[in-house]
């Protein structure tokens, strides 16, 4: 049994591999404006909503416009799903009768949404009503990956125009990631989902007999739509509370297998696109590999713990043959279970098919280190943004050490581009550390807050998980943390905000800096940044300025519960 699981998740890796190696070139071909299959469809559409909207998507704009554009529209959003989710009581769609939200949990949820994290304070299916899901928060699931995919698709012209200023036009990139990637990709997987139980329908709760006899009411509505885009668009936010380990959200094994595969296949994507657009494709592989190094070195030791079980319970003579299957779902298993966790944090989808508070002390650590890094993979577009900021800092350093003026694909490095790059990659630890430690102080100093349901080492790994979340836009949560209340509402939400657009003007910043500059051609003295060597350098980086941050953090938290077991 344990072997065919294994086997499960090496297929779904191998199969997110093989379909993103050409979903990659097609994203490529779609941002370079060429033609493709979907032109005849989706071209009258785009052209229809360019029309009706008055936006001139030939226009090209240089990065200060595009980030205005982008900020913007993503403040139109917010501000749209705040009112529907206060208003939701009385608007369309409810056959269940879900009330209004309250402002502070509609402020963090709206955020949450906006900037692609979904850290959910309210309790799915009986939170939101069927009009808030399909034009609150379904459409956000759209419309913020496509921002990072935007985004991203302008840092790839600025890296391939020799000198220039004018980047293309966002509106353009945005609408193409949704009309011919996000959305035709979302259509496939709805079908699968719906064809293997998921519901798609507006009725409301249907009454089920579960297998002891008892008759209990289920909520159902456009779920298998919400699911294929939250995975899709590295959203992760559950239809149900129980996300992906409800029976309706997610049925059997084939299903955890599509939805795994479709958590993948985009920021696998992206790494290929990005070496397609440039024709640096041995760049993109080095990429690819330094990510997937990273991915390995959290996920393989998670799928070992969470098979080999817990020692407390192997030593009391119980029989552990299934692994570690506190808070996991029979239909998937320990070692499926182990390696989602790492794939939606990693990903930064924050999707779950078990409770992450129930893993192993060390497979907490790593979930935690997947989001702390939050450079390998990463969500749909702003992955390969994180990873660039990463590129930038080992570029100068590896040009400092071995005597090199630092260049990066034939543009100068130079003090502007390095003082963003660090601020940028020193925003993140300082985002989760100081949130942790104000509410630490706040549950020591006032035990009447009451947020924690697990004292100790564990009830400071929630806290810290809620806040790694939150900066990572990952949306995942320790949930013995009861995180609906004003503190957490509105602290998470101000980090979810700086997380977000902070990461994103940064990259566009050095992206527009590196394209004005004067083209240098490579030489003999150029570091070559298509090697393996580099590859172990921006690794090293990672490590160092990402990972070893957190070493404080995590001794008290999971290290300390493990060495108490």
């Amino acid at each position: 049994m344990m072997n065919t699981e294994l086997f499960g998740i090496v297929t779904m890796f191998l199969v997110s591999l093989f379909l993103a190696i050409p979903l990659g070139r097609y994203i490529a071909r779609v941002y370079g404006g060429e033609r493709s299959l979907l032109d005849p469809v989706m071209g009258p559409l785009e052209r229809l909503f360019f029309r009706a909207s008055g936006i001139d998507s030939k226009r090209e704009m240089d990065w200060k416009e595009h980030l205005k554009a982008l900020l913007t529209i993503n403040m139109i959003w917010f501000l749209w799903t705040m009112f529907v989710l206060m208003n939701q009581g009385w608007l369309p769609w409810n056959p269940d009768g879900n009330p209004s939200m309250s402002a502070d949990l509609a402020f963090n949820t709206a955020i949450s949404f906006v900037v692609n994290c979904n850290l959910q304070h309210y309790s799915g299916e009986s939170g939101v009503t069927y009009f808030s899901q399909i034009f609150g928060l379904m459409f956000l699931q759209f419309v913020s990956a496509g921002t990072g995919m935007a985004a991203a698709a302008m840092v790839f012209n600025a890296l391939k125009e020799r000198t220039a200023t004018k980047l293309g036009n966002f509106y353009d990139y945005f609408m193409k990631s949704m009309t011919r990637v996000l959305l035709p990709l979302s259509l496939v997987v709805a079908v699968l989902l719906m064809f293997n139980g998921t519901p798609q329908t507006v009725d409301g709760k249907d009454s089920i007999v579960t297998l002891q006899g008892d008759s209990v009411q289920v909520s159902q509505g456009p779920v298998a739509g919400f699911v294929a885009i939250k995975h899709l668009g590295t959203n992760g936010g559950g239809y149900y509370g129980a996300n992906s380990a409800h029976p309706l959200e997610n049925p059997n094994y084939f299903t955890n297998m599509v939805e795994m595969i479709s958590q993948l296949i985009i920021p696998f994507a992206m790494i290929f696109a990005f070496g397609y657009y440039l024709r640096k494709k041995k760049f993109a592989w080095v990429v690819f590999g330094v990510m997937t190094a990273g991915f390995l070195l959290l996920a393989v030791p998670n799928i070992i713990m969470e098979v080999n079980g817990n020692p407390n319970i192997t030593t009391m003579g119980l029989d552990q043959t299934s692994g570690a299957m506190e808070g996991k779902e029979v239909r998937f298993g320990a070692a499926a279970s182990g390696f989602w966790s790492i794939v939606t944090t990693v990903i930064s989808t924050g999707s779950v098919n078990s409770m992450h508070d129930s893993s192993m002390p060390l497979s907490g650590m790593n979930e935690l280190l997947a989001m702390m890094t939050n450079a390998f993979y990463g969500g749909a577009g702003v992955g390969i943004l994180n990873f660039f900021v990463f590129i930038i800092l080992a570029v100068f350093i590896s040009g400092l050490m071995v005597g090199r003026t630092p260049e990066f694909m034939g543009k100068k490095i130079e003090a502007r581009e390095m003082k963003i790059a660090m601020i940028v990659a020193l925003l993140h630890p300082f985002l989760i550390l100081t949130g942790t430690a104000l509410a630490a102080y706040g549950i020591t100093h006032t035990p009447d807050y009451a947020w924690l349901n697990n004292p100790g080492s564990h009830g400071f790994s929630e806290m810290l998980y809620e806040y790694t979340s939150a900066s990572a836009n990952n949306g995942s949560g320790f949930e013995g943390l009861g995180d609906n209340t004003p503190w957490w509402n509105i602290s998470t939400g101000i980090i979810l905000l700086l997380s977000r657009f902070l990461p994103i003007i940064g990259p566009l910043a050095i992206a527009g800096l590196l394209a004005g500059k004067k083209y240098i051609p490579e030489s003999a003295g150029t570091l070559k940044t298509d090697t393996g060597t580099f590859g172990v350098v921006v690794f090293a980086v990672i490590a160092i300025v990402a990972a070893l941050s957190f070493f404080p953090a995590l001794a008290l938290g999971p290290i300390a519960e493990y060495l108490s077991l």
